[in-house]
């Protein structure tokens, strides 16, 4: 199942690859995702190769993706995000990266079950496979940061479908900090931003959403509002391969509480089964970026003033 995983990332990329930066492939699809997002031509060719590809290659293996959420059955599933970074793949830059996952296909089956994840950079063509227990077994040295210091961070974080006054709230301490001594960036892919980690690139990967609507009053109903109606925070399909292969790396991945992903369930998307997510090189660095979103939300929270005149 490695090959198949490896194999399928890899046929991804060459759908893509001559579609980045095109503006035809801008086009909306008439239908929103699964998830909710909105569907873009240069996503429709790449989903359309994924069915017929199994059919052949992999007979008997089900996938669940982005767009078309379930489809077939069988004892193992591909949980496929064939472009994580729609936006930056239109707009040809390099943070764009096909997201592939094997897990048992079995009901309630968990992110703690995953046994592969691939990340495949799409224009670059580097690749982060990683099977469990047995660490990084393709791609490139393992170089996570050794640096604890905030003012000295290099991180990146996601505003796509995140409403951005009480999002900079949570995390302004955070920008403030390492905004001359480090460096923030949004990247527009959890892939891209996360095994960024493991190439020593970035210190953290912080994306709080899912708890600010779980715990700020009025929170859900502005993330809908900059939705067009749906939550759009990282969904398992989002993570479930980057988080395998940062935890085989030896980063620390929890959700922005400090809880442990493994028991979120892995087939699904929308509100309940969005998760919020901290991935550090190292826990003294991640113990401090928790420390923070916690001032962060009280700050939200005692704000007061209604989502809008936060700041």
């Amino acid at each position: 199942m490695r090959d198949v995983v490896r194999d399928l990332a890899l046929a991804l990329r060459e759908r893509v690859l001559p579609l980045l930066g095109s503006h035809a492939g801008r086009a909306h699809s008439e239908e929103l995702a699964a998830g909710g997002d909105v569907t873009f031509k240069i996503d429709e060719e790449a989903e359309a190769l994924i069915e017929p590809w199994l059919a052949e290659r992999a007979p008997g293996v089900c996938f669940y993706s982005e767009d078309r959420g379930l489809v077939g059955d069988g004892d193992q599933v591909l949980i496929v995000d064939p472009i994580d970074g729609t936006r930056p793949a239109m707009a040809g830059l390099e943070s764009c990266c096909v997201s592939i996952a094997l897990a048992p296909h079995r009901e309630g089956v968990t992110m703690g079950e995953v046994t592969i994840g691939c990340v495949l950079e799409i224009p670059s063509g580097a690749m982060f496979l990683a099977e469990r227990g047995k660490g990084l077994v393709e791609g490139p040295e393992v170089r996570l940061s050794a640096n604890t210091r905030l003012d000295r961070m290099f991180w990146t974080y996601g505003y796509r479908g995140r409403p951005a006054r009480p999002t900079s709230e949570v995390i302004a301490e955070l920008i403030d900090a390492s905004s001359v001594g480090g460096a923030t960036f949004d990247l527009g892919s959890a892939a891209f931003d996360m095994t960024r980690l493991v190439t020593g690139q970035l210190d953290c990967y912080v994306e709080p959403g899912p708890r600010l609507v779980a715990e700020v009053p009025g929170m859900e109903e502005e993330f809908r509002r900059v939705g067009g109606g749906e939550l759009l925070n990282n969904s398992p399909y989002d993570l479930a391969a980057s988080v395998l292969i940062l935890e085989e790396a030896g980063a620390v991945v929890t959700d922005a509480n400090g809880r442990s992903l493994s028991d979120r369930r892995l087939l699904g998307s929308g509100g309940d089964f969005q998760m919020s997510v901290v991935a550090s090189a190292n826990r003294e660095l991640h113990e401090k970026v928790l420390h923070e979103i916690d001032a962060g939300i009280e700050r939200l929270r005692a704000a007061g003033r209604g989502p809008r005149a936060v700041g």
